[in-house]
């Protein structure tokens, strides 16, 4: 998710922690990455290895129903979708923009919304809209453009509560049943707060949503995300981990010292504790990466992916808030995911910026750029162990990336002590890696799906889409389902390579594809389709 395009990017159960398996319980979906330790992978079985979305219909829909095969459903989104679709309890939850919303109530908004659908009928329960920031340049550390991209976030479930950042960069806590059931929290304002500044309150119903409190990160801490706030939020006990998401503004960091992780009370989102600074001192471009939980030999600890490019390890914050104001999170360690020779050249610093803006350049023997990247997709917590990948902004171009092994436990900084492997053969990635049966998962932006052994680093295949990944790998019933530019792709998992289905959907597939209760969900920018076996595909 990105300058101009970043955040037209991604990216976030009780799980078993045997070795290199570490799969989410066959039913519920309901955050990013299926559970607290992000790994994109679902026991769900009896899932169809390919879908016909259906006849293209010059409808508002787009598709015929009728004509399509193993398709339950279709729902029309707005014109962009980033979010991944989390499933809980018989709903299934997804933003997107309100450039579609048939609503009149809303039309002159121009923002994020958050779909509530019923999950077998994709029917409409409740949806929130939330208008678009409107832009001050002259106040560049108040405003920030959100693109229009509408709400990137994946959407937390908890029991009754929804979790999530908008893209107004506020984090909300919201009923999952809506105000069907009554206003409930401390927010009150909800008639309000889904239109823009100074227009009149509307009249709202069942099928609105109710807020039940909010935090402003903009505001309020404040922070400057760079082109979308896009975190999906990390319930740990009574406490909720985010990332801020912020950046630079014209190649400079607005709020050197604002935090980048930071943690809320999740009963009434009061601010708990944050980091202290240094990772948004040292931020290249944006921060888009969402907060893991991994459990080391003494305790507990948050992994978050920084916009400096480095993995890092915090302690938990305390339960309760200090009368000094928040904590500061207790760093445990630090890792520098970026290899050798990525952050200088003959002993001198590499300057992103210039790099962007076109340079002195440095190729590999591939032609690819070799230069420092930050962190996009999420930490993946797998057997004690971290895998995650560097990227860049889509429309940096292509370059070198790295694919790292970490081992989770270790103090200070670990960039050699803790570095189990790491694979150099990927280019820049967006995506968040898949760990299954003893395989790493890996996509990169250029469209190349890498198969590694999860133990070594080892390359056991690697299968060219030929067109732009911005998804990530998702792993069930025994296949690789990802997105690209036309739509998705079906893999075999295992160590052999087999490519099982191309599936065209009229626009791309930026969004992650879930599997929960038998069922693929799958968001193009304009369609979310459950998808079922219902019979093979003539």
């Amino acid at each position: 998710m990105l300058s101009s395009s970043l955040f037209r990017a991604v990216l976030l159960w009780p799980c078993c922690l045997c070795p290199w398996v570490l799969v989410a319980s066959a039913e519920d979906w309901p955050q990013w990455g299926g559970s607290q330790y992000r790994n994109m992978v679902s026991g769900e079985t009896d899932l169809p290895t390919a879908f016909y979305p259906g006849k293209k219909k010059r409808d508002r829909l787009g598709f015929d129903l009728e004509s399509s095969k193993n398709v339950r459903w279709i729902f029309r989104l707005g014109s962009e979708n980033y979010s991944a679709p989390t499933v809980a309890n018989g709903r299934v939850f997804i933003g997107t923009n309100d450039e579609d919303l048939d609503d009149p109530r809303f039309r002159s908004t121009r923002g994020g919304v958050l779909l509530c659908l019923d999950e077998k009928t994709g029917g409409l329960i409740w949806r929130l809209v939330v208008p678009r920031l409107e832009v001050d340049r002259s106040k560049v550390s108040e405003d920030f453009d959100d693109m229009n991209l509408g709400i990137c976030s994946t959407a937390t479930v908890e029991g009754d509560r929804v979790y999530l950042v908008t893209n107004r960069c506020e984090v909300l806590c919201l009923d999952a049943d809506g105000l069907a059931d009554g206003n409930d929290g401390s927010f009150q304002d909800e008639a309000r707060f889904s239109l823009a500044e100074g227009a009149e309150p509307v009249s709202l119903g069942p099928t609105d949503a109710d807020i039940l409190w909010r935090c402003d990160m903009l505001r309020d801490l404040p922070v400057f995300p760079h082109d979308a706030a896009n975190s999906a939020v990390l319930v740990v006990g009574e406490q909720l981990y985010v990332g801020t998401a912020n950046g630079v503004y014209d190649g400079k960091v607005v709020l050197p010292t604002a935090p980048s992780l930071i943690v809320l009370d999740k009963r009434n989102g009061r601010l708990l504790a944050r980091d202290d600074g240094r990772i948004s001192a040292d931020v290249f471009h944006g921060q888009w990466s969402s907060p893991t939980l991994a459990e080391t030999q003494a305790g507990k600890i948050i992994v978050y992916g920084g916009g400096d490019g480095c993995c890092h390890g915090f302690k938990l914050a305390a339960t309760t808030a200090t009368t000094n104001g928040p904590e500061i999170l207790q760093a445990v360690w630090r890792f520098d995911c970026n290899p050798a020779g990525f952050r200088d050249r003959g002993g001198m610093p590499i300057d992103y910026w210039s790099l962007v803006r076109g340079g002195p350049r440095q190729l590999d023997n591939d032609g690819l750029l070799v230069s420092p990247s930050e962190i996009i997709g999420s930490p993946v917590v797998v057997d004690k162990k971290i895998f995650l990948a560097i990227g860049q902004d889509p429309l940096h171009g292509p370059g070198r990336g790295s694919l790292s092994c970490i081992a989770l436990d270790g103090k200070g900084d670990i960039t050699q002590s803790g570095r189990v492997w790491q694979y150099l053969g990927i280019g820049r990635t967006l995506s968040t890696v898949s760990v299954a049966e003893g395989c790493v998962y890996a996509a990169e932006h250029a469209g190349k799906i890498h198969c590694l052994d999860a133990a070594t680093g080892r390359l056991y295949w690697m299968h060219d889409t030929r067109e732009e990944i911005w998804s990530s790998t998702m792993v069930a019933d025994g296949k690789v389902y990802i997105g690209t530019r036309k739509g998705l792709t079906v893999l075999a998992a295992g160590k052999e390579k087999q490519h099982l289905a191309d599936i065209k959907l009229g626009t791309p597939l930026w969004s992650v594809p879930v599997a929960a209760n038998k069922t693929l969900f799958i968001a193009s920018q304009r369609n979310l389709w459950a998808v079922e076996e219902q019979g093979e595909i003539p």
